[in-house]
């Protein structure tokens, strides 16, 4: 049956959290949601300041005309 077996998906698990423990699987878990939510912020807060800056150049280029 190969890798698409769930018993096969089943005894990697097991192996996992015996390896690992739960513990730090939740807290790999946690830390990889934290970077994503940080990366999403980052890129978020990158745009938002320059489109800021362009609209104020060009309003001022126009009250100056």
């Amino acid at each position: 049956m190969g890798f698409t077996s769930i018993t096969h998906w089943l005894i990697v698990l097991l192996i996992v959290f015996l390896i690992f423990g739960t513990s730090k699987l939740r807290n790999i878990g946690s830390d990889l949601g934290a970077a994503v939510k940080n990366f999403k912020d980052a890129v978020k807060n990158e745009n938002t300041p320059k489109n800021k800056a362009a609209t104020r150049k060009t309003i001022k280029t126009r009250a100056r005309k």
